[in-house]
């Protein structure tokens, strides 16, 4: 931290001030009242009478504030704030009021942030725990049961074996996302970026998912007939993901012979932006902050029933960013909801 001292004239040039008005006062009332008042000695104590009242009150003030104001800024040194250690020190009263307030402030925002963020880790932490024991533990009951006699038996030996095999995948289908999702986060997962048509590309979408939708008998559509290409520049196999993502999300939360739309439109001259619109159950407004956070569910009880590793947003928003795109939702209880992102147009 720096020494050195800032200095502040203005408690010594006032006080100076009144002490030398009052004492010149005094003088005059004297020497008027003893017949002997003559200006030019009047003058001169005047001036000499606030020099040496400014000095010493200076000198007085530095010495005695200067030690207790030295030590505050100490203290505060000790709390790393980094606006203040890297200023010097002042006797300014007003000035040091301003800073520790400033100071204050920051603090309780950093206290806050800290706060929200550990409660976003615990729930976080939950979740992973909720995410890999089910699978975990399903494994174990078919192992144990297994173990327990029935592997004598062929056909319950088989079934038990199928049904361990799926949670060991779900495991695995759960660590491959959280790994995706960490390379992005980090930048380590390097992207082959290709011009492609998107149009095609949803189409193939539409095609993979089209047994999953035909279950719940949702309709997937384009928003009119796209007669020519639309290329873009990205990584097509991560824009399908995102797009199969999306989907398979109208899907899991659409309505019952509903309809899942893909819409494809020029946003600006060197931009197009893809919409994957539903009309289904839709998301309250004070879950969408946090849609795009790893494992959060908006329906605590019932959506984990529908599957997927709880990371499917999660990858989608950090691929779009990682393509220096944006992505944006809307939605309206019981009306719908539209996640639309943005890519690079083909030249």
């Amino acid at each position: 931290m720096q020494n050195k001292l800032k200095k502040t004239y203005k408690f010594a040039i006032k006080t100076s001030l009144y002490i030398t008005i009052f004492l010149t006062l005094f003088m005059s009332v004297f020497l008027y009242l003893s017949n002997a008042v003559n200006w030019e000695y009047i003058i001169a104590f005047f001036i000499i009478c606030y020099i040496t009242c400014f000095l010493i009150t200076q000198y007085r003030v530095e010495r005695f504030i200067y030690k207790r104001v030295k030590k505050i800024y100490d203290d505060l040194t000790l709390l790393e704030s980094t606006s203040l250690i890297n200023k010097p020190i002042t006797t300014d009263m007003a000035t040091l009021t301003q800073e520790i307030d400033k100071f204050a402030r920051d603090k309780k925002l950093e206290i806050e942030t800290l706060k929200v963020r550990e409660e976003y880790r615990k729930e976080f932490l939950g979740n992973v725990s909720h995410e890999l024991k089910t699978p975990l533990f399903t494994v174990q009951g078919y192992i144990l049961t297994l173990l327990d006699g029935a592997m004598k038996d062929k056909k319950i030996r088989e079934k038990y074996l199928n049904r361990a095999n799926k949670g060991v995948e779900r495991l695995i289908y759960i660590v491959k996302d959280l790994d995706m999702i960490t390379k992005l986060e980090v930048g380590d997962l390097s992207l082959k970026v290709e011009e492609f048509d998107i149009i095609e590309l949803v189409k193939s979408v539409f095609d993979l998912l089209e047994m999953k939708a035909a279950k719940k008998k949702i309709t997937l559509t384009f928003d009119m007939d796209y007669q020519n290409p639309i290329n873009v520049m990205a990584d097509k196999e991560r824009i399908q993901q995102v797009l199969t993502n999306l989907v398979v999300n109208s899907i899991k939360y659409g309505r019952e012979k509903g309809t899942t739309e893909v819409s494809i439109e020029n946003l600006i001259k060197n931009k197009v932006i893809v919409r994957v619109t539903d009309n289904g159950e839709g998301i309250e407004k004070m879950h969408i902050p946090r849609l795009f956070e790893r494992f959060y569910r908006v329906d605590k009880s019932g959506s984990r029933k529908e599957g997927g590793s709880g990371l499917g947003l999660a990858i989608v928003k950090h691929i779009i960013e990682a393509h220096e795109e944006k992505i944006y939702i809307e939605s309206e209880p019981a009306v719908g909801s539209e996640f639309s992102f943005t890519l690079e147009k083909a030249k």
